[in-house]
């Protein structure tokens, strides 16, 4: 594909029939040991409840990638043998830094080299920052610019991915693509979410009425 080939139209979104509050915290196997999900309740009860589930589903490193917020000290206060890495971002739309990614799938690849690992990635939703880490960490392991979307969206139909063009920038500057490529990889990013549309806006107001109702 270059990049001359038109956009398509816009389809109906795939979150239509979905209730984001539902897959807020709901941890979404991408690989059998990476998991997607939002963050933890900020109350005792929920946040024990819900670190005990991930534990139960086996997690032993959890990435942080909100820069509003972190649990560190309360998860290894409940569950000390879990490492948990804190690299807080931005989630204000544009791009994303190489510096983040670098540190960010530096510490997935790290806990993963541990073949009994597994990793859960989170932000505050569930639907940029993590995914689009991830997504980065993917394309490192070899997964091809639309397979890597689809594993991700297929886990976890909330994550728009906002920040997978700056996953592939970086990418490409670490494998050494050139221009060309870098901007046709570009380019099929955009094409997939042309065809994988979702409202993003939507899934976020719903998440966040549901937290207003929550508190």
């Amino acid at each position: 594909m270059n990049n001359q080939t038109t956009i398509p139209s816009r389809p109906e979104s795939r979150t239509d029939d979905l209730q984001p509050a539902d897959w807020w915290r709901r941890p979404c196997p991408v690989t059998e040991r990476i998991i997607l999900c939002g963050d933890l309740p900020h109350d005792p009860a929920g946040f024990a409840a819900h670190l005990d589930e991930w534990v139960r589903l086996g997690v032993t490193h959890i990435v942080d990638v909100r820069e509003e917020w972190s649990d560190e000290l309360r998860v290894l206060d409940q569950h000390p043998h879990i490492e948990y890495a804190h690299l807080g971002t931005h989630d204000s739309g544009g791009s994303q830094s190489t510096e983040w990614f670098d540190r960010g799938v530096a510490a997935i690849r790290a806990a993963l080299a541990d073949p009994e690992a597994k990793v859960l990635v989170h932000c505050h939703m569930g639907v940029n920052r993590a995914p689009s880490l991830v997504y980065a960490a993917l394309l490192t392991q070899g997964f091809d610019i639309e397979e890597g979307l689809d594993a991700i969206r297929d886990a976890r139909p909330i994550a728009a991915i906002l920040y997978a063009e700056s996953a592939i920038r970086w990418i490409g500057a670490l494998q050494g693509w050139s221009t060309i490529e870098v901007n046709d990889a570009v380019w099929r990013v955009r094409f997939w979410h042309g065809i994988n549309w979702v409202d993003v806006s939507w899934i976020i107001s719903r998440i966040r009425q549901a937290e207003r109702e929550r508190v």
